[in-house]
């Protein structure tokens, strides 16, 4: 059950006009729309968390990027918190009912205080939510804690991994019952988190890293679930869904592939005209 009292963040746009078409739409078929995602919720496990990247016109609404691995939890607003730590808690009861320990492994960064601050905010609504959180970098040449106090005041202490056997630990003995990425991976998987899935939870799976992800594909996957949530509503796909295309076997060293990219850029462009 959710708190009556919570409050639900309202976001302030520039645009005060009457509502847009796709808007009033929406709005419309709310309850089709909350019973579409109840459905397709229960066909698939939902991600732990993803954060979305929207272009808007006004008219058209479209996710140009999705993180699967967020790193902007420093950017939520105050009145999000409340919703934000109950998602959590609810989300793990569903995924991990009996864990009470989580080892946070973030990227490799040192120098992005953001991204830091980021951390910094997903740590401590973790520890709201009623966990243990300890915060586990796999830099090769962490070899000891590392605290860093941050420009709003919250401090941040980084600890090296330890791996023994098929398990995870910090140096003072601490274990975790899950494991949570907040690494991309966009280089592979670390040694030390290779054939680790066996023993213990990992959120999201190792599998999701960059390495291993293709944005043409995501973006095949999305063009035919929006094909699906537009036919249930009653509007054009496009309106949610963004144009796009795909030349494989690039090399901008070389020059490989820039023919196929000039093509498929002009046969895109006029797509695109044409909907306008």
């Amino acid at each position: 059950m959710m708190d009556d009292n919570i409050k639900i963040p309202h976001l302030t746009t520039a645009f005060t006009g009457p509502l847009h078409a796709l808007e009033q739409n929406l709005l419309d078929n709310t309850l089709r729309i909350e019973s579409w995602f109840r459905e397709q919720w229960q066909k698939l496990p939902t991600l732990f968390y993803s954060s979305v990247d929207l272009r808007n016109s006004g008219f058209k609404l479209a996710p140009i990027d999705t993180n699967l691995f967020p790193a902007g939890f420093n950017n939520l607003s105050s009145d999000s918190w409340p919703l934000s730590i109950q998602a959590l808690q609810a989300t793990m009861a569903q995924i991990a009912p009996s864990a009470s320990t989580i080892l946070l492994i973030p990227e490799n960064h040192t120098r992005n205080i953001f991204y830091f601050e980021h951390l910094a905010n997903l740590h401590e609504m973790m520890t709201k939510a009623g966990f243990s959180v300890r915060i586990g970098s796999v830099l090769e040449d962490l070899k000891k804690a590392m605290d860093i106090t941050l420009p709003s005041g919250k401090k941040l202490r980084l600890e090296p991994v330890i791996r023994k056997d098929n398990h995870l630990c910090l140096e003072d003995g601490f274990s975790p019952c899950v494991i949570l990425l907040n690494n991309d991976l966009a280089g592979g998987i670390p040694p030390l988190l290779q054939n680790l899935e066996k023993s213990i939870q990992i959120f999201p799976p190792l599998t999701m890293g960059w390495a291993n992800r293709s944005k043409t594909k995501h973006f095949a996957h999305y063009a035919n679930i929006s094909l699906s949530f537009a036919k249930h509503i009653g509007i054009d796909p496009w309106l949610i869904s963004p144009l796009f295309s795909h030349c494989s076997e690039i090399d901008f060293v070389t020059g490989v592939g820039e023919t196929c990219i000039a093509q498929q850029t002009e046969t895109l462009l006029q797509a695109i005209a044409k909907k306008y």
